[in-house]
């Protein structure tokens, strides 16, 4: 199987069984769907990862980084499920999964399943992006937008949309329900490498906040902002976040 399409059926199946396991602790508590959630994905990601590409190295927000990947030629970058809190809450279609790869210095495939809309985007060829209504659209988390969403907003005259994870955030750019998608304050790989993956394929521009590029597999996992958005944006909104 080719590595667009390892990372599509991993992810599609990764957000069946996360469906399942929604549907069976729905009487549980939300804290309880969450780490099942997070466990059972993870495990299955690493044991499908291990299967079908067994020289190939992994880091998975849930599992235990191994500075080994470093020197790997070939980098699975994954988020069993991103957006917990969407995912504990029964009814929510908001939360994701990513999965992606990364090879001699760029992602070269990437794959983002959104289970409960019965959806996967994926390289490397998704849907492409269409037509943009006449007022901008700014994609922020539902319960702590970042103040430079707020000032991207508020510079180009646009209009917030509310959403859960990272994942379903850079989904709504391409699936063409948002514009702009710029984040600081705290990110890992796991939750752009897929994403950024698949807006590229779909011709959007991904960057830094202060327009430099993302880069994978780094010492530290951290990458704390970037900036998805239609290429047409692209210059507006770097002069709003790259000066602050």
């Amino acid at each position: 199987m080719a590595d667009h399409q390892l990372a599509a059926d991993l992810a599609t199946r990764a957000g069946e069984l996360l469906l399942a396991v929604r549907e069976e602790l729905a009487d549980a508590t939300p804290e309880e769907r969450k780490a099942a959630g997070d466990k059972r994905s993870h495990d299955f990601l690493a044991e499908q990862l291990a299967a079908a590409r067994p020289e190939d190295a992994v880091l998975s927000e849930e599992g235990i980084d191994n500075p080994e990947r470093l020197t790997a030629r070939r980098l699975w970058i994954v988020d069993p499920l991103d957006g917990t809190r969407e995912f504990s809450e029964l009814g929510r279609d908001d939360w994701a999964v990513h999965v992606a790869l990364w090879e001699d210095g760029e992602l070269v495939a990437g794959a983002v399943a959104l289970p409960a809309q019965g959806i996967t985007l994926a390289t490397p060829t998704p849907p492409p992006v269409p037509a943009a209504p006449d007022t901008l659209r700014v994609v922020v988390s539902r319960t702590r937008p970042p103040a430079i969403a707020l000032s991207v907003r508020d510079a180009l005259g646009g209009v917030l949309v509310e959403m859960g994870s990272a994942g379903a955030k850079v989904a709504s750019v391409v699936q063409g329900r948002s514009d702009v998608y710029v984040h600081a304050g705290g990110q890992y790989e796991w939750d752009s490498a897929a994403p950024v993956a698949v807006a590229r394929a779909a011709g959007l521009h991904t960057s830094r906040i202060d327009g430099s590029p993302l880069r994978y597999n780094q010492s530290d996992a951290k990458l704390p902002d970037l900036i998805i958005c239609r290429p047409e944006h692209a210059a507006a909104v770097l002069a709003v976040t790259a000066a602050g």
